[in-house]
């Protein structure tokens, strides 16, 4: 993991000091609220339905022990609504049927963040010391700025990569911070980068996308791809530049970024991401973004090439560590090993097939601890599962753990003779469900309960599906599927990207729901990245688990042998699911006779 210098501590420290004098000021009346507004979203802290939310940078994922341990520190002493607040939401939702509201937890996002939804305003800058104690902060997680970098979970571990992204995004986690070009854009910005043969980062989708590559005489460089994004208009990046050599990245990303600065909507906030102006310019737009490349580098004389020395720098904190006091096992007797253990616990041989990973050292793993269960929502974990996960990291994974796309928890160092220990650990903790890449491995957004933009709720039909499958029989039969769940059209549950995409809307002030099928992140399994396509009319929320049933019955009548239902979809076509799904709607009531 990247180790911050003392001037990254003291730049954190200093920022959280900065943020408690602002609060400060607004408590008394020296700050309106128009003024507090703006800084407090620099910061993190957004005001959602009921109280503020607090969103935590986690660069590209990763994570250690003791910032767990903080985290969950956070979550039991903070996370905790006042007391007045909490009855008027739990009326509010209770109207609306099951309840989910759960405090004293952190929140998992896509974008390998962290997120409070219940910390109190007057209690905000404690917090702010809290993370900076820890290295952690809330920079860029909020507002039209360049946001959280991400990346491959894998990265660093994962067999097909080519070149290990982490120090890149680290170095442009820096570079981006505060660049004062990239702090009032027309909208927020997202860059992705990949270092592997297969997409895990999602990188098409976002308005940056960066792959890791090396050319025909091994020299290392990006494809660079702009102009992808989610929300109410789903586009797909298109490649700018084939290779570009890694040195030149932040002198290309300010090109792009500084053309879309000047030339970006800024009269509708709908049409102001970098997508809208790449579509609407196609080839003007790249043949812009050369031109300023050009200047940059030669009138401006490059100044932001990374030198080599910078780039073995951050790479230094990349190594993998030192697992000490553990066994030398030769590769072929600890899979003999494994597959004994296996024989006799089918529950763990499961685990091992679908939750442990492939590791560039043989004698190693990677473990995806599931936080996907019944009565938990997607991505929530308490302050009690923060806190033992922190001891599962330290005592398996070398103080060391990744918050994944997916929201759940990777553990990239584990070795081998460890696995059937750390299950059995993570098994009593309830993170042991052997469901990764499958559907009840579910994303979904916190929605309506507690988002202020949501048009519909989220949580409750996570949690009806979940409770609908839970034979794990009947999960692996099905495959490998995607489900996302957003609760607006902003898509933070990145419903456009699953093979099965549930969208909240609005329709009357009631909530209802659009299925959408055939979506693609990029990734190996699902192919091409694409956005999904509507199935038919909205559905009541009751309807869905009935909804998502007839469409994997459907499946299960029209596949062929191992088909995953991502190729179903593309070779049969969307109308016997739409058939099956509109079989479902409850009919209107027939108008009493006169």
């Amino acid at each position: 993991m990247y180790q911050y210098t003392d001037f990254d501590q003291q730049f954190v420290r200093l920022r959280a000091d900065q943020f408690r004098d602002q609060l400060q000021r607004w408590q008394t009346g020296k700050l309106s609220e128009d003024d507090f507004r703006p800084l407090r979203l620099q910061n993190g802290w957004y005001v959602q339905r009921y109280a503020p939310m607090l969103r935590v940078a986690v660069p590209y994922g990763e994570i250690a022990s003791r910032q767990l341990r903080v985290l969950a520190t956070i979550a039991r002493e903070y996370d905790e609504p006042e007391a007045e607040v909490f009855k008027t939401a739990m009326e509010g939702q209770g109207k609306l049927g099951t309840t989910f509201l759960p405090k004293n937890c952190a929140h998992f996002t896509t974008r390998t963040n962290v997120q409070f939804n219940w910390i109190p305003l007057s209690k905000s800058a404690d917090v702010m010391d809290l993370l900076a104690s820890v290295d952690m902060h809330g920079i860029q997680t909020s507002g039209n700025c360049i946001r959280n970098t991400t990346t491959d979970a894998l990265a660093g571990v994962a067999i097909d990569e080519v070149v290990d992204p982490r120090p890149y995004a680290e170095i442009i986690r820096q570079w981006t911070t505060l660049h004062p070009e990239f702090a009032f854009l027309p909208r927020k910005f997202k860059i992705a980068i990949t270092g592997a043969t297969e997409d895990r980062a999602a990188s098409a989708w976002h308005d940056v996308g960066l792959k890791l590559l090396k050319n025909a005489a091994g020299e290392v460089g990006f494809q660079v791809s702009v102009g992808g994004g989610m929300g109410r208009t789903p586009v797909i990046s298109t490649v700018i530049r084939e290779f570009l050599p890694w040195n030149q990245i932040m002198n290309y990303i300010e090109a792009i970024v500084r053309v879309y600065n000047e030339h970006g909507r800024r009269d509708n906030k709908y049409k102001a991401r970098i997508k809208i102006l790449v579509k609407a310019e196609g080839q003007g737009y790249f043949d812009a973004v050369e031109e300023e490349f050009r200047q940059i580098v030669e009138v401006d004389g490059g100044p932001h090439t990374i030198p080599q020395a910078e780039l073995d720098r951050v790479a230094a904190c990349f190594v993998p560590p030192v697992l000490a006091d553990l066994p030398d096992v030769e590769p072929a007797r600890l899979e003999a090993q494994l597959e004994a253990l296996g024989t006799e616990r089918p529950e763990f041989a499961r685990w091992l097939a679908r939750n442990v990973h492939a590791h560039q050292n043989p004698q190693l793993r990677a473990v995806t601890l599931s936080f996907k269960r019944v009565g938990q929502s997607p991505g929530d974990a308490s302050a009690d599962q923060l806190d033992a996960l922190a001891a599962l990291v330290d005592k398996y994974s070398a103080g060391e753990a990744r918050v994944t796309h997916d929201q759940n928890v990777l553990l990239p160092w584990v070795h081998g003779s460890q696995l059937f220990a750390l299950w059995q650990e993570a098994k009593a903790l309830g993170l042991a469900s052997a469901n990764v890449q499958l559907l009840t491995d579910m994303i979904a957004c916190p929605g309506g309960d507690f988002c202020a933009l949501a048009n519909a709720r989220s949580l409750p039909l996570a949690e009806a599906i979940t409770q609908r499958y839970q034979d794990l029989d009947e999960l692996d039969d099905l495959g490998e599927i995607d489900l996302h769940i957003s609760g607006c059209i902003n898509s933070c549950g990145h419903h456009h990207s699953g093979h099965i995409g549930i969208l909240g809307v609005d329709k009357d002030g009631k909530e209802w729901y659009q299925i959408t099928l055939g979506g693609s992140d990029g990734s190996k399994l699902s192919g091409a990245p694409g956005a999904g396509k509507v199935i038919g009319p909205s559905f009541s929320a009751a309807e869905v688990p009935d909804v998502i049933e007839a469409v994997l019955t459907t499946y299960r009548d029209q596949r062929q042998p191992f088909e995953p239902l991502i190729d179903t979809v593309r070779r049969v076509g969307l109308e016997p699911f739409k058939q099956a799904a509109n079989a479902v709607r409850t009919p209107a009531p027939v108008p009493a006779a006169a």
